[in-house]
């Protein structure tokens, strides 16, 4: 088969390299899957540069989210088990975590559903208890993990504010349902979130970026607002004040949602079903901007990672399947 490796660790379009590679062979509990759709990753940069907290023996086929196909013709989105990752014709994923992908979702779609869907719906409604009527402010709103919870945010009844860097970014989260968008390149965030919330402040705040983004954060988070630190894009890793905090009276939300697979399983089957549920009455639907073919997917990493891109960037190791059948 073809498969993406790396064997030392470095920039994805420098290490990435696509060989013939023989089958992985499932180890116990674990099944054999035809890889329909790969989505793209932050996490798939950061595990090629080495900077990843798994960090799989090289060498290693990135790619951590697919849809794929059993081998009894069922479609279904598996995190691959490591290093046997998803951009590759075949990967193996544990038998007991892999969930029935959605009949409203093409491959592509359906790939781009699970990391990024299941964060938002953990990060938005189990830690941060977004409730309807309140705002929220996402930051990076046109990207992989931030066009996820402005959708998320929008089924559950949220005035989103979206911020996002340039033009071009802007027009997508218009599109994606933000009621108000902000450029950092051309506006002030802080005191734009603070026109638009008439000096309140946002309830709560997704940040997948981290640095800059984190400083505009506590600077705008409402009395007893919650800000929900989900990853560092901007590569800077703040140091919260926690006597600002105090004074502000605002809580600082840590999320890891992969610890849920091991620390309770059951309740990511139920936030798959959740958004299963959104998908099939239209109230999300993953933004796939790019599909490349299977050789184009060292290039694609490579733009995920310098932020180039919007929304998710799908990699097709065949043809696209189309939609559900």
């Amino acid at each position: 088969m073809q498969a993406w490796q790396v064997h030392e660790l470095g920039e994805p379009g420098e290490v990435m390299r696509l060989a013939e590679a023989e089958r992985p062979t499932p180890g116990e509990g674990q099944v054999l899957l035809r890889v329909r759709a790969a989505n793209i990753n932050f996490p798939d940069a950061l595990m090629c540069r080495g900077h990843y907290q798994v960090r799989p023996p090289l060498p290693f086929t990135p790619g951590v989210e697919i849809c794929g196909e059993t081998e009894d013709g069922r479609r279904v989105i598996a995190n691959p088990a490591l290093p046997h990752g998803g951009f590759a014709e075949y990967a193996v994923a544990d038998a007991a975590a892999l969930l029935p992908a959605p009949e409203a979702l093409d491959d592509a779609e359906a790939a781009a559903l699970h990391i990024g869907y299941q964060t938002g719906w953990f990060g938005l409604h189990r830690r941060a208890g977004l409730e309807a009527g309140e705002t929220l402010l996402v930051h990076a709103a046109a990207g992989g993990v931030g066009s996820a919870a402005v959708q998320l945010g929008k089924a559950a009844g949220a005035t989103v504010i979206g911020v996002v860097g340039g033009a071009a970014k802007a027009a997508v989260a218009r599109e994606l349902g933000c009621d108000v968008v902000i450029d950092r390149r051309e506006q002030d965030v802080v005191a734009a979130v603070k026109e638009a919330t008439g000096g309140r402040g946002a309830d709560v705040i997704y940040d997948p970026v981290g640095g800059q983004a984190y400083a505009q954060s506590a600077k705008t988070v409402a009395f007893e607002g919650r800000i929900v630190v989900v990853g560092f894009a901007s590569g800077s890793i703040p140091s919260p004040a926690l006597n600002h905090a105090l004074v502000k009276n605002y809580s600082i939300l840590g999320l890891h949602w992969g610890l849920y697979n091991t620390k309770n399983p059951k309740l990511v089957q139920h936030c798959h079903e959740q958004l299963t549920g959104l998908a099939a009455r239209g109230a999300i639907k993953p933004l796939v901007s790019e599909r490349v073919p299977l050789a184009g997917a060292a290039d694609a990493v490579q733009r995920v990672a310098d932020g180039v891109t919007t929304g998710r960037v799908a990699v097709l190791p065949a043809p696209e399947n189309g939609a559900a059948s």
